[in-house]
């Protein structure tokens, strides 16, 4: 079920009338309300996958009792690992089988010997990247002993399957979601409000800004060889912008939904396009996931502690591991090693974390050196976005090496309609919002009723008038 499709209008009021119904009964009727629905929106696009995130839930449910049980050491790392084990197991077969398979086959040809293996035709089920991270982020928590382990069957599935985050994100911790399974909600109409907001604002994100990115980044990545440098380069501007408008309204009205229900996730996007450099950008772009990599691999590999050499190596294996998370490609590779290339002189040079606060704080315009900075590391992001968007490697080295050429400098072949100028009011609404939690948190609240009104009325109006071509998720492949 999608965010921005007719079944999603129908169901998420219906599932948030019975559920504030039912806040005076016991509060596991909530809770299997929000187990119920969220089964019923996953089981919308296959329900045969059900069972995926049904045997994950009993898996590490079981795990987490059995660790709270026992305090041998080599019966904890024995639980642990069949946890990871098992949830990798199933993410490594349906996401990464025939890229292996592939590549096995391929390596093997380099020495004159031709493999006859047949691949499957594995569907890769919707979100599974997503859940999987949340239930090891549990079991490998409550292995530390950083958290208890829930004896609560019905919570812990709520926590899993949770329906607004659960196909693409945020990746929620345990130590956050889990324990707001637990407590009695109360329905907050200031903040019902505001996650509406944050809805509106995702959907604008997502079907203004996204699709119509989409429809012109579609065009020129699909006939690149047809077009000239300046083109090229526009094509990956538009991708650049329909990658953040896509996941980061995704992640906006999941937080925004999750908020109508007494739930509060994680922001997961902090306006990255506006970073100073590439590790203030990773400090802002999928937060949850960078986040996760850094807690759950980068930290125990060793961190930043160790000598350069350490430091190398495990700025490398992160990135590579973030790169290949996305997909059984290896331009997601690519982009991953080419992001590592971007943060590594920063971290030898001690300057990865010179950029922490919000850019021009309190400011209406940034400094010269600040904008300067932005533009550079909004360029190098583009970059990267063209392994991310081509189809292999060769596509797009072709593709930039043709965007550099003299071609470059050539008229641009392909009508862009209102989008450009669309793009534009975005940046401006964004900039305006940036020290909020979401461009328009904030935005209007000094206002005169009738003027904050037009304003949301004007985004509604925008939605409707200039929604692009409906395009799926991109994360909903990952």
């Amino acid at each position: 079920m999608l965010f921005n499709s007719i079944d999603f209008a129908i169901f998420l009021p219906i599932v948030f009338i019975v559920y504030w119904l039912l806040k005076n009964y016991p509060l596991k009727l909530q809770n299997v309300l929000i187990v119920a629905a969220s089964y019923l929106f996953y089981g919308w696009w296959d329900w045969k996958f059900l069972s995926l995130i049904l045997f994950s839930t009993i898996i590490d449910y079981s795990v987490g009792v059995c660790l709270s049980k026992t305090s041998h050491s080599g019966k904890r790392k024995m639980l642990l690992w069949t946890s990871i084990l098992i949830n990798l197991g199933f993410l490594g077969f349906f996401k990464y089988y025939n890229f292996f398979l592939d590549n096995f086959i391929s390596a093997f040809s380099l020495f004159g010997t031709k493999l006859e293996v047949s691949s499957l035709q594995v569907i890769l089920p919707v979100g599974i990247s997503f859940y999987t991270f949340q239930t090891l982020s549990y079991t490998i928590d409550v292995y530390r002993k950083t958290l208890k382990a829930t004896s609560d069957f019905i919570a812990f599935a709520a926590f899993v399957s949770f329906f607004p985050q659960l196909v693409a994100g945020p990746i929620e911790r345990a130590s956050n979601l889990l324990p707001q399974f637990y407590k009695k909600r109360e329905f907050n109409y200031n903040k019902a409000v505001d996650g509406l907001r944050q809805i509106l604002w995702g959907l604008f994100k997502k079907v203004v800004i996204a699709d119509n990115c989409a429809e012109y980044a579609n065009i020129i990545f699909n006939n690149s060889e047809d077009y000239s440098g300046s083109t090229l380069f526009l094509g990956a501007l538009f991708f650049t912008f329909q990658i953040y408008g896509d996941f980061s309204g995704y992640s906006d009205i999941a937080i925004g939904t999750s908020r109508l229900f007494g739930f509060n996730l994680q922001q997961n996007f902090a306006f990255p396009y506006f970073s100073r450099d590439i590790a203030e950008f990773w400090r802002r772009w999928h937060i949850s996931l960078s986040t996760w990599f850094r807690d759950y691999l980068y930290i125990p590999l060793g961190g930043s502690r160790g000598g350069t050499s350490m430091k190398i190596r495990n700025t490398f294996i992160i990135f590579i591991v973030s790169g290949f998370w996305h997909g059984a490609n290896w331009t997601f590779i690519v982009w991953g090693v080419l992001n590592a290339l971007y943060f590594l002189p920063l971290l030898l040079l001690n300057k990865n974390r010179q950029n922490i606060g919000v850019v021009a704080q309190g400011k209406y315009i940034p400094t010269i050196k600040e904008f300067f900075n932005m533009l550079l590391t909004f360029l190098l992001s583009t970059i990267a976005w063209v392994f991310f968007r081509s189809d292999n490697v060769p596509h797009a080295l072709s593709y930039l090496s043709e965007m550099f050429s003299l071609s470059f400098f050539t008229k641009i072949e392909v009508g862009t309609g209102n989008t450009l100028l669309l793009i534009l009011v975005f940046l401006i609404i964004e900039w305006i919002g940036r020290e909020s939690q979401y461009a328009i948190a904030s935005i209007g609240e000094k206002w005169k009723r009738p003027f904050r009104l037009a304003f949301y009325y004007a985004l509604i109006a925008a939605i409707f008038w200039f929604a692009g071509k409906e395009q799926q998720f991109i994360y909903f492949q990952f």
